[in-house]
């Protein structure tokens, strides 16, 4: 690296991302490093030690950056301040050694290990031999793990027990599908003749690894943390709200927010709710009618097409009217999820090189009859014109961007906001004036209000406010939380208990939609009061696309000036 005096901050930036690779090639995969597939990263206490070092590093030069000649121009100072959010956020959350307590049923070090196989490249024998490589790294990726938690058990950094069991039983289903092999051995099945015994040795090894950990976990962990709390408490609350939103937020403003959500949703849905079963009662009412006779797809590879049907649409109609799409940002895949994971769609972006395209997934949980009504909008919310279009833009501007911008400095409320606009959009542009899809966009607009209200409402123990028609005046606790999420949710009670779960697992995350999507819609409001009739929507929508990732607290300001 050359003398950081004379480096800008998007350079600073681009350095961070390329010495993260190196020390973590789960990110490389993701971003497309051929390099990194045959490796994975040091889980253990002195892991995440290395990546938060290269942080403090990255901080330095970055101060020694933001006074370069140059780098007062927009896209240096935009991309600067992004970096120093980051870094400073993701600090806060490793000083607090939450690492040592990273335990649920997402986003931990053990799903991250899991869950790269399925983007890891697999085309060829070449391929498939890094894929033996990685698979033999996995006793020591779940060793390095168990190593963070067991510190954690000593420093009395406890994980809550409820997403701890809920992890429990997942590891036991990574450990056997049902077929009598674990899901690395039915993952390595596919791969060539050449290297079949490579393979199988490797993924019996890696299954006798999530064995040891599953058995630690049940045996050791989950004994020592009974009784610790479920819920976080305001102070580790806001560490991570500050994390996954970029801002410091007033969390009970927040929360009145998801409240007046709550209530202007529901008249919206029991409108709508007439339309289909008059007299229903309540929306939930009519929804569960939809389940049993309203439009559903029947087969799991059929609902898959469907999907890509539903997303192609999409890009052929919005491309030219309201976007402006690249080739290659117009190819975008429908996938069904591994086993063993969260019940709740997701979307996993392209590579930089785009060699692997943006991808939807469908968790099937076992079903193989999928009603239409909650699937067209979360689509439109994972696919296009939501997660797809944005992230896809990203990797398409790197180049003029920075790196970073494009993939490691992404914030989730800025993307999961956009992601609940473009549902929104949607129904601006008359997509859902179907009864049974406009019920079904107001309802996943419910559960986004919803979790506002619960995430932040049971880990603050706050009270409910008189005006609510459930329990009125009682404090939260995650036993009402899930209670309350049932009774205002189309989805099924494993979705909801996997919900639940999800938000003790990542407390902060999940206000994030609905307080992303405020962010946007406000930016889009101030643009327009500016330009006036001169405001040009597919223009706006292109250039927000196009400036790369902020966090809610600068979002605003730049969205009204595009």
């Amino acid at each position: 690296m050359s003398d950081a005096n004379s480096l800008l901050p998007r350079q600073v930036a681009d350095a961070y991302v390329d010495a993260l690779i190196a020390l973590d090639p789960v990110t490389g995969t993701y971003l497309g490093v051929k390099e990194s597939s045959g490796r994975l990263p040091d889980t253990s206490p002195a892991g995440q030690e290395a990546r938060a070092q290269l942080a403090r590093e990255t901080l330095a030069r970055l101060d020694e950056a933001e006074r370069t000649p140059g780098a007062d121009s927009a896209v240096e100072r935009r991309c600067g301040r992004l970096l120093r959010e980051r870094l400073t956020a993701e600090l806060a959350v490793h000083e607090a050694e939450e690492g040592l307590r990273a335990v649920g049923n997402m986003a931990t070090p053990a799903h991250e290990v899991r869950d790269v196989f399925t983007v890891t490249p697999n085309q060829s024998e070449e391929d498939w031999a890094a894929i033996a490589e990685r698979l033999r790294a996995v006793p020591a990726a779940f060793a390095g793990y168990r190593e963070s938690l067991q510190l954690g058990l000593e420093r009395k950094l406890y994980a809550a027990p409820r997403p701890t069991e809920t992890f429990v039983g997942q590891l036991t289903e990574w450990a056997d599908t049902g077929e009598g092999r674990g899901w690395f051995e039915d993952f390595a099945s596919e791969g060539p003749e050449a290297l079949r015994a490579e393979l199988d040795e490797a993924a019996r090894a890696a299954t006798a690894s999530v064995v040891e950990l599953r058995d630690w976990m049940r045996d050791v962990y989950v004994p020592t943390i009974e009784g610790a709390p479920n819920t976080v408490g305001r102070e580790r609350y806001a560490r991570w709200a500050r994390y996954f939103n970029g801002t410091d937020l007033d969390l009970d403003e927040a929360y009145a927010y998801g409240w007046a959500e709550y209530h202007r949703l529901l008249g919206e849905m029991r409108l709508e709710a007439e339309k289909i079963l008059p007299g229903a009662g309540t929306p939930w009412v009519a929804l569960a009618h939809l389940d049993e006779h309203g439009r559903h797809i029947e087969g799991v590879e059929e609902v898959r097409e469907w999907l890509q049907g539903l997303m192609d649409q999409a890009i052929e109609e919005l491309d030219g009217t309201h976007f402006e799409l690249a080739e290659r940002v117009r190819r975008v895949e429908s996938r069904i999820a591994p086993p063993g994971g969260a019940a709740a769609p997701y979307y996993t972006a392209p590579s930089e090189d785009f060699s692997r395209p943006g991808r939807t997934w469908l968790p099937t949980m076992g079903q193989t009859r999928f009603p239409v009504y909650d699937l067209v909008s979360t689509w439109y919310h994972e696919g296009v014109p939501g997660h797809h279009l944005q992230l896809a833009q990203w990797a398409h501007v790197a180049a003029d961007l920075s790196r970073y911008q494009a993939t490691l400095g992404g914030v989730s409320a800025n993307a999961e906001g956009w992601a609940l606009y473009a549902e929104r959009l949607m129904d601006e542009l008359g997509y859902l004036t179907d009864a049974e899809q406009r019920l079904g966009y107001l309802d996943a607009q419910m559960m986004r209000a919803a979790r506002v209200i619960v995430d932040i409402g049971m880990h603050l123990e706050l009270e409910i406010p008189a005006d609510s028609p459930f329990h009125p005046g009682e404090r939260w606790t995650p036993e009402l939380a899930q209670e309350f999420f049932g009774a205002h949710s189309s989805r099924p009670a494993d979705f909801v208990e996997s919900e639940l779960t999800r938000y003790l697992t990542i407390p902060g995350q999940a206000i994030g939609y609905k307080l992303g999507e405020r962010a946007w819609l406000l930016g889009r409001e101030k643009a327009r009061e500016r330009h006036g009739d001169a405001f040009d929507l597919k223009a706006w929508h292109m250039a927000a696309l196009s400036q790369g990732s902020l966090g809610l607290d600068d979002l605003v300001d730049e969205l009204s000036q595009l």
